[in-house]
């Protein structure tokens, strides 16, 4: 796709874009970025779209980018909320080992990278098998481990020091 091919279907479908992602979202900043991110998968991945009757793709496109977006959203809104620890009668100190604990933890897990985090709180929380989360994700049941293998090695490994 050329330079005026891109622009052209960039002018003729933006603001359609954009207003299907905001009927989605209710939000103008939220349509507005996810349309731009819509236009440049077409642009990075080079696809060949005709404006006459590729339309539906970039529907499909921008309709696959909201619903992630709304899924890593709810985690990170969520995540927090979830992750609870029990603790049974103990110590002032013990008390405190454990705070400080959680707290650790929790930013351990903030500073996953995204698709690691999602995946293991999908496996947490929702308590997911790897099959379920890698229907999901729309990835393979290979990759969910990959994903959680390095999830739980950071995790050991940052909370052991």
């Amino acid at each position: 796709m050329t330079k005026e091919q891109f622009k052209i279907l960039f002018d003729l479908y933006f603001e359609d874009i954009r207003r299907y992602l905001y009927y989605r979202s209710g939000d103008t900043t939220v349509s507005t970025d996810l349309a731009q991110d819509t236009f440049m998968r077409v642009w990075e991945k080079q696809m060949d779209l005709h404006p006459e009757k590729d339309t539906g793709l970039l529907y499909k496109i921008a309709g696959d980018l909201f619903v992630s977006f709304t899924r890593r959203d709810r985690l990170r809104r969520e995540a927090p909320d979830k992750i609870r620890f029990e603790q049974r009668d103990s110590s002032p100190e013990e008390e405190l080992q454990y705070q400080e604990l959680q707290e650790k933890y929790e930013k351990v897990l903030m500073k996953l990278p995204e698709n690691q985090r999602i995946t293991f709180l999908m496996s947490r929380t929702e308590e997911l098998s790897y099959q379920e989360i890698a229907t999901r994700l729309s990835i393979s049941v290979k990759a969910v481990e990959k994903r959680m293998s390095g999830a739980l090695s950071r995790l050991r490994k940052e909370l052991k020091t």
